[in-house]
């Protein structure tokens, strides 16, 4: 088979500078022919490819891939990706990535952001604000459950869905146990969530591209739906943000992974509340609204930032044998609270540290100075073996260490 480098006589093959393909079933879609008209504007000539018509080869050392039975040949690609052919097109996705194709989305970000139940988990752990949630499997869980998010009434939603699909409001526990039974009967993961009285009906969707929201509208359901949702016939309208909602916005699309993504936002009493992130936003409704060119913030976004992609340092450091990347949560360790940096390495060896996690930002090479916090997180690189015994030692040294430090302060006085 010819492999995927060659340059000649392939799909994809172009005198500009950049070779583009948009993944997606719909070349018909408002949002394909968007990012086609824009790309076509910048000399670009995308190809839209069906992401059920790849075939994926993977033999000794070596991987391939083919579109319509002819290589696959691109520098960079879109992926719009529908809910019903998530699995498969995740598949795809990874397979160009691992060949050195630079994608304006992940497989993995991708999967994150789809799966309702992870994606909040992974924006409460980076204390991104969301509501009240529970994972709820069986209906004896409904009334604990309905407590812990604040009474009734309650949102049930189930974990994977789209447009609106699979969200119920619920006033009773009734009607709620008797709505969860069901959804667990057709084996769906069910999920109860705190309902916001003052954002009844109406959210505010932020895109972002990149690392800032290029467009914002609110939207507003009609009559009696609470659902807000364009493609149910709600309402959109132009909105400024607050800097916390964009700040909230941006900083939920990087947590799960996303370059563009379609963040909404429950504008609860103490400020933003993320409810979802899509990864596969539409354009339709945000371009009508905002009056913002989102496909041509896309475009541009793509062809500015394809010479660089971000990189597993995990699984890039696991190419050399032994070595890697290891975490440590301080939290899990209070004895080192207050411990210097250079106090859990040996003294006649290089600090492996090339980050700390604080406050929402990453201290890159911190000093070895530096004092750690409750809810620091350490970043280490190198050999690994090595690297766990110092920790391990480290911890069981610190405790002997704090006890003696009053002895050494009385003996300076």
């Amino acid at each position: 088979m010819e492999g995927a480098s060659e340059k000649t006589d392939k799909v994809g093959d172009s005198d500009t500078s950049l070779r583009l393909a948009i993944l997606s079933r719909g070349p018909r879609l408002y949002s394909t022919r968007r990012l086609v008209e824009e790309a076509k504007k910048r000399g670009l000539e995308p190809y839209v490819a069906d992401p059920m018509k790849f075939s994926l080869f993977v033999a000794d050392g070596t991987i391939d891939v083919l579109h319509n039975g002819k290589p696959f040949n691109y520098d960079a690609v879109i992926p719009r990706i529908g809910h019903s052919i998530t699995k498969h097109g995740v598949a795809v996705l990874r397979h160009l990535e691992q060949l050195g194709i630079w994608t304006a989305n992940t497989g993995t970000g991708i999967l994150q952001s789809r799966d309702k139940l992870h994606a909040s988990q992974i924006l409460a752990r980076n204390r991104i604000p969301v509501p009240r949630t529970t994972y709820v499997r069986d209906i004896i869980d409904v009334e604990t459950a309905v407590e812990f998010v604040g009474g009734l009434p309650v949102v049930v939603k189930v974990t994977q869905g789209t447009q609106g699909q699979g969200v119920f409001l619920r006033h009773t526990i009734r009607e709620a146990q008797n709505l969860v039974e069901g959804l667990l009967l057709t084996g769906r993961a069910v999920l109860i969530q705190e309902y916001i009285a003052e954002s009844h009906g109406k959210d505010i969707r932020a895109l972002v591209v990149g690392d800032r929201v290029v467009a914002s509208m609110r939207r507003r359901a009609r009559g009696r739906e609470f659902r807000s949702n364009y493609h149910l016939n709600g309402t959109v309208e132009k909105v400024d943000l607050l800097p916390e909602y964009e700040e909230a916005a941006c900083r939920a699309a990087r947590v799960l992974g996303l370059h563009i993504a379609g963040v909404d936002l429950l504008e609860a009493k103490n400020g933003p509340l993320v409810l979802e992130v899509n990864s596969s936003p539409g354009l339709e409704g945000i371009e009508k609204a905002s009056e913002v060119n989102v496909a041509s913030e896309i475009i541009d976004y793509v062809t500015s930032e394809t010479a660089f992609s971000d990189v597993d340092l995990d699984q890039l450091l696991r190419t050399v044998p032994g070595s890697g990347v290891l975490s440590l949560q301080i939290r899990n360790h209070p004895q080192l609270v207050g411990q210097p940096l250079d106090s859990l390495f040996n003294s006649n060896s290089e600090i492996p540290v090339f980050a700390l996690s604080r406050e929402n930002e990453l201290l890159w090479n911190p000093s070895n100075e530096i004092q750690l916090r409750y809810e620091d997180v350490l970043i280490c690189y190198g050999e690994l073996t090595e690297l766990r015994s110092s920790l391990r030692q480290a911890m069981l040294d610190v405790p002997q260490k704090a006890l003696s430090l009053p002895d050494r302060e009385e003996t300076n006085a």
